[in-house]
């Protein structure tokens, strides 16, 4: 992922000193391996945001998401379609003929269920 660029500046109103960030590269001017990668980038990253970031980096990481993953979208709709066994009328079209239902899946905590 490029990196943020940070620029220092004073402000001649009141002499303090503001941060003015950069929304980096817009996600229409990356190509589709620079999408990829910022994706992957971001979603590596997610946790540590979410458990140890300032709101202002959960909600700068957040925005940043939902602009690659719409233009990820807008790009490959086919690939971000679900599998059709993870949906409900797909996972319906699979069952198994009658008198061959599975047994469920027992308990590893409660052997006795």
């Amino acid at each position: 992922m490029r990196r943020r660029e940070l620029a220092r500046r004073g402000n001649a109103d009141d002499g303090r000193t503001t941060i003015k960030r950069s929304d980096g590269i817009r996600p229409a001017d990356l190509d589709d391996n620079e999408l990829r990668k910022e994706l992957q980038s971001l979603y590596r990253t997610r946790e540590d945001t979410f458990l140890n970031g300032t709101d202002q980096a959960l909600e700068e990481h957040t925005r940043r998401m939902f602009q690659l993953e719409e233009e990820y979208l807008r790009r490959f709709p086919r690939e971000a379609e679900p599998a059709a066994q993870r949906t409900r009328l797909g996972a319906r079209s699979h069952h198994a003929p009658p008198g061959t239902k599975k047994q469920p899946q027992r308990s590893t905590t409660n052997p006795r269920r």
